[in-house]
């Protein structure tokens, strides 16, 4: 092996190391969380994309609603607050993605559909399509199917008015 091979392959043990790091803590802290809030949940960790993942499941996944609220909006709020503890005990700014009870989910995949179909859209009528606005998690899943399908997006506003304008090839 090459000087410049062990080095990356270095580097990725390191970031993987850190992102497990992330996640234990993002845990520990939801754990924590739970037992004040009194429901049951398990949590799962994971690497995905560069980012730690965690999900908190439950057979029951009716208790866990309240965590995630109306669209999402206290999924959104504990998501942050775990970046902050993560941050606090890191030092480090956090990506880590969290996911409660399938809901993120779910959201990909009807996303991702909503990507495709105005993709379809722009291929066919040769015009732009703006959609409706949506936060970064929902803007990053639907430029990733509008890449996929081979058309380039943008997004345009200001948060949280922010929207996704999907462009001709």
């Amino acid at each position: 092996m090459t000087e410049g091979t062990t080095t990356t392959a270095a580097e990725g043990s390191d970031t993987l190391t850190r992102l497990e790091q992330e996640g234990e803590i993002a845990a520990d802290y939801l754990e924590g969380l739970l037992d004040i809030a009194d429901l049951d949940g398990d949590i799962d960790m994971d690497v995905e994309a560069d980012r730690a993942a965690v999900s908190i499941i439950s057979d029951s996944a009716r208790d866990l609603q309240k965590l995630v609220g109306r669209d999402g909006e206290v999924l959104e709020a504990l998501q942050e607050l775990t970046r902050l503890a993560v941050h606090r005990e890191t030092g480090d700014r956090s990506r880590l993605m969290l996911d409660i009870a399938g809901f993120r989910a779910q959201k990909r995949e009807v996303l991702a559909a909503l990507g495709a179909k105005a993709a379809d859209e722009v291929k066919s009528s040769g015009e732009p399509v703006k959609l409706d606005p949506m936060t970064p998690f929902e803007r990053k899943v639907v430029h990733d199917a509008i890449a996929a399908a081979g058309l380039r997006s943008q997004s345009e506003g200001e948060e949280p008015q922010r929207f996704v304008v999907v462009l001709p090839a």
